[in-house]
């Protein structure tokens, strides 16, 4: 197999780059106007124009993925075949895993596989609640359907995680700068007060030493500082990777401060658009439970979605088992409960998800307003105790010479 990379003219006229693989250059030719592509230039790729990979390629967003079914289901209700749609997605489209996870599933769906069996071959790319949806349009009948609820369900999952890391954003850039500050007022600043302390030969107070303590670690021994910091972050990463790791930071993430709350009402606003989706698309509500709790990257509502799974499946209303894991507001279950009875399950989720997604919206807005005067006041805090432990000993000797 080798690599090549051509310019071709597509059904519309328009002239296109690209790179195909091929046993061959004929063989590569004969693809391109399988294609419907006329090639009017063709080439294989040497080591210095080859496109290489170090093993850390862009990562395939929610964001993509959203473009990604908006423009499929464009093209789809515009009465053109999957695999033409395929080809125009595979030319357009930026991102490089998504574009060779696209040419690859039309090439799979030219070899006579249906597009579920085909994606199901990329699940780096096409995550497994995507392919369910697409199993179960295909199934319908109703596969421009499925794609497009697909990208609402992507486009609301990319916002929702934009919001959470903007809301992060300000406090990590203060937190970086404060860093910063201490450290090169402790290297610079501090040591030049240092010395002159030593000239003056007075005793100085306890914050004074413990500020110069620090100071003389920073300068004469950093690299101690570094490996305990390194050695934190790999014991840290270990433990997070452990069961009982994972379930100690899942607790944490839910009940730490400021941030617990929004982490619930993140965590319930995906849940419930989620399974509305899968319900919604005719997959059953076991498989859409199993399907929903591999979204959740909290181990504790990962559990608890297997465990409503396996009540579910013994016959018990879904929303007993959420009620009972404690971890979802009561509005979740409350109106989970009105849907099983009234029969409209899936339009109780969205309207779950909806109120839920702007509760996330309006506690990132107020999160970052509060964050904002927390950070300056800790800032001060920091910034004023090394000017405060500079100066004292030198009020002090003020004071003392005053008194003389």
């Amino acid at each position: 197999m080798g690599d090549f990379s051509y310019i071709a003219i597509n059904k519309d006229g328009k002239e296109i780059k690209g790179s195909i693989q091929a046993e061959n250059i004929n063989t590569a030719r004969f693809r391109l106007k399988t294609d419907g592509l006329v090639p009017i230039r063709l080439k294989e790729q040497s080591l210095l124009d080859k496109d290489i990979s170090f093993g850390f390629s862009k990562k395939v967003k929610s964001r993509d993925l959203s473009i990604f079914c908006r423009q499929f289901t464009s093209i789809l209700n515009a009465g053109v075949t999957v695999v033409d749609a395929l080809r125009m997605m595979g030319d357009q489209t930026p991102n490089k895993p998504l574009k060779k996870a696209i040419i690859d599933t039309r090439e799979r769906v030219q070899q006579g596989q249906t597009l579920t069996e085909a994606m199901m071959k990329s699940p780096k790319v096409f995550p497994t609640i995507f392919v369910n949806m697409v199993e179960a349009g295909e199934a319908s009948g109703n596969l421009d359907m499925a794609v497009n609820r697909m990208g609402i369900q992507f486009e609301k999952s990319a916002k929702l995680s934009g919001l959470v890391k903007k809301a992060m954003i300000y406090p990590v850039v203060m937190f970086v700068v404060a860093v910063f500050v201490t450290i090169i007022m402790s290297v610079v600043v501090v040591p030049k007060f240092a010395s002159m302390f030593e000239e003056m030969g007075s005793e100085l107070p306890l914050a004074t030493r413990i500020i110069v303590g620090i100071s003389d670690v920073l300068i004469h021994r950093w690299y101690v500082i570094l490996a305990i910091l390194v050695m934190l972050i790999l014991l840290t990463q270990a433990v997070a990777r452990t069961e009982k790791g994972k379930v100690f930071f899942g607790a944490l993430a839910l009940k730490i401060p400021i941030f617990g709350k929004l982490n619930i009402k993140s965590y319930s606003a995906k849940f419930a658009r989620t399974l509305s989706t899968l319900v919604s698309s005719g997959i059953s509500i076991t498989v859409a439970i199993e399907i929903t709790a591999k979204t959740m990257t909290n181990i504790l509502f990962y559990r608890a979605m297997l465990k409503a799974k396996e009540e579910v499946e013994q016959g018990v209303p879904l929303s007993v088992p959420i009620r009972k894991a404690q971890l979802f507001p009561p509005l979740v279950y409350n109106m989970l409960s009105i849907g099983e009875e009234t029969g409209n399950i899936e339009g109780m989720l969205d309207k779950v998800a909806e109120y839920f997604e702007e509760e996330t919206e309006l506690a990132t807005a107020s999160l970052a307003e509060l964050m904002q005067p927390v950070i300056i006041v800790v800032l001060g805090v920091i910034i004023g105790g090394l000017v405060l432990a500079m100066y004292q000993p030198m009020i002090s000797i003020y004071g003392d010479l005053e008194q003389m």
